[in-house]
């Protein structure tokens, strides 16, 4: 009974649901002998359902999560900490609004990087919609929960996109003379946060954080069904490579 469960569950819920319903009409389609509909159907059903295999989303998100490594020994005379979203106005313990899951993982090695080293932290991240708030204050609140003092955190809220972290950071670098950055974001995002500093004119030490592939992983007959967990994942890795080509062309 457990075994079925696992087997029919993903099925039940988004994406698999979808997937079944593409399949199912995809095959009465075919039965019916409207070729061109029961094709086109099973062709995004296959889509699809690859999209959401954990073998598919690792392939992807690994291509980018060991472009670097953490460090042993970090270096550095500040912390920067660049956004990942919040969720403006939901209540918290200590106020309102709260980082999202992603930027939690970024937030907790941070403070276990400023603990260890007790140097400053930049918050990089503002409003990306007009009528949104403005990330690094909420982020603000949480580094200070987690023990880090309000006179070593420094904020950055002006900032849209990666690109913009990488500008309003590099200008609050110059004016407090830091020099030697440790840069802290998702291990995915790494690689365009870098390529963006670079531009910027900012040499920083990467210390990736939220790795979700490691090599070597084997795989079970359960990896090979739809979950909206890999869909999310292969989502996160194709933006990536898109703002990697979008940077290359506009910047």
């Amino acid at each position: 009974m457990f075994i079925l469960k696992k087997a029919v569950s993903p099925f039940l819920l988004p994406p698999g649901i979808f997937i079944l319903l593409l399949l199912l009409t995809g095959i009465w389609f075919l039965v019916k002998k409207r070729w061109t509909a029961g094709v086109v159907n099973l062709i995004i059903c296959g889509l699809l359902w690859s999209l959401s295999l954990p073998p598919v989303s690792d392939t992807l998100l690994g291509g980018l999560e060991y472009s670097f490594k953490i460090p042993r020994n970090p270096q550095g005379d500040v912390i920067v900490l660049l956004g990942g979203g919040v969720h403006d106005d939901v209540p918290d313990l200590s106020g309102t609004g709260a980082p999202q899951e992603e930027m939690l993982g970024r937030i907790i090695t941070a403070v276990r990087l400023q603990r260890k080293l007790d140097l400053p932290v930049i918050i990089s991240g503002g409003s990306v919609y007009e009528g949104r708030k403005a990330e690094a204050p909420i982020v603000k609140r949480f580094l200070m929960d987690l023990g880090v003092p309000a006179h070593k955190i420094i904020l950055e809220s002006k900032s849209r996109d990666t690109f913009e972290n990488a500008k309003y950071t590099d200008e609050i670098c110059r004016e407090r003379g830091y020099k030697r950055p440790l840069l802290v974001t998702s291990a995915s995002h790494m690689r365009r946060a870098v390529e963006s500093f670079n531009k910027a004119g900012l040499k920083v030490m990467p210390v990736p954080a939220v790795f979700k592939t490691w090599g070597k992983r084997k795989y079970g007959w359960e990896d090979y069904q739809p979950g909206i967990s890999a869909l999310e994942g292969t989502t996160v890795a194709l933006h990536e490579y898109l703002g990697l080509l979008f940077y290359k062309i506009a910047y």
